[in-house]
């Protein structure tokens, strides 16, 4: 685990502050001479690095009201950084949380954070690099991608779940017509055909992970894990690997997702559905919202009490909603940039 993962993640964001890099500091994307990874099959050229003190340089800061209806007022860039709930820390973690130390009414929204990249991606293996997640009732953490034309752009929800949940659940939302009716070879279950999605019919296609670590609290206490994402014309499939089982090729930044095994999470493209066609120009995003359609829905059924709303208004329910980010890598193949 992260030699100071331990002690960091037990205290709120706001006390960590004093050990944020500050708005000021914060440099241009960091430049890199470009890594490629050699091995058999698919060559990767390392394409985007967010990671360490430049981490915030290329994400815009979302401020409009909450589209899942959530209880949070996500904050600027400037008033995040401010209030302690968007910083990199010494060590080069990246931090991103919820207020946790204002006393609010019942009823009244909480200070959050929503950040996506400024770039668009159609394509890509994404190698993301987590310590901790959000996680306690009422709190509705995503780390996901998403085109500017919902649904028909697509979305892929790499991290998502709520409340209590102990297992990540991933995602796909699609326009007309998108149906995952061929099996695939994968480690979760899959709990959803349909990625078709609209307003009001915004299940998607699923895939639930097993094994009580990828979500949430058990996710945290073993110092978090990689979330890798290979998005082609011919798949999206998701790995899940728990620190301790982080292939080598991933930390040498020479992935290989040949020698990965089966995915977490496979949606190939058939007949019922060209993956091609249903996902471009993406943004990656990183949200954390409070009650809202989903957490708020399942409050009570997940044992979390009686009012999500009256939840939120003490800041003690949210020392751990907080992100602590090691890196996210983006790779394409060898030649296609």
């Amino acid at each position: 685990m992260h030699s100071l993962a331990a002690l960091l993640l037990a205290l709120p964001i706001a006390a960590l502050a004093g050990q944020s890099h500050g708005a000021g500091a914060h440099r241009r994307h960091h430049t890199r001479t470009p890594h490629v990874a050699r091995q058999s099959g698919t060559t990767y050229t390392l394409e985007d690095d967010y990671s360490g003190p430049s981490f915030f340089d290329n994400w815009t800061f979302f401020t409009d009201s909450d589209p899942t209806s959530g209880q949070v007022t996500y904050l600027g860039k400037e008033d995040a950084m401010n209030a302690g709930l968007a910083f990199v820390q010494s060590d080069n973690t990246t931090k991103i949380g919820v207020d946790s130390t204002t006393q609010l009414a019942d009823g009244a929204k909480r200070n959050s954070v929503r950040i996506q990249t400024n770039k668009q991606y159609n394509g890509g293996l994404f190698i993301a690099d987590f310590y901790a997640m959000p996680h306690g009732c009422s709190v509705w953490p995503a780390y996901w991608s998403v085109g500017p034309d919902w649904p028909n752009q697509g979305e892929i929800d790499i991290i998502e779940g709520v409340n209590l949940q102990g297992d990540n659940q991933i995602t796909l939302h699609t326009g007309p017509s998108c149906l995952m009716n061929e099996a695939a070879s994968m480690v979760g279950s899959l709990v959803g055909k349909t990625c078709t999605s609209a307003n009001g019919m915004n299940a998607g296609c699923a895939v639930v992970q097993n094994g009580n670590n990828s979500f949430g609290h058990n996710f945290n206490t073993m110092g978090g894990g990689v979330f890798a994402h290979l998005w082609t014309q011919d798949a999206i499939k998701v790995w899940f690997f728990p620190r301790s089982q982080i292939p080598g090729d991933i930390y040498a930044m020479a992935p290989n997702p040949d020698g990965w095994g089966n995915p977490t999470a496979n949606f190939p493209t058939q007949d019922s559905c060209a993956i091609g066609s249903h996902f471009s120009n993406h943004q990656l995003v990183i949200d954390t919202t409070l009650c809202g359609d989903w957490a708020g829905g399942a409050f009570q059924a997940d044992g979390c009490g009686q009012s999500c709303s009256a939840f939120v208004a003490d800041p003690a329910n949210f020392k751990y909603a907080q992100w602590a980010i090691s890196s996210i890598r983006v790779y394409q193949p060898a030649g296609s940039q």
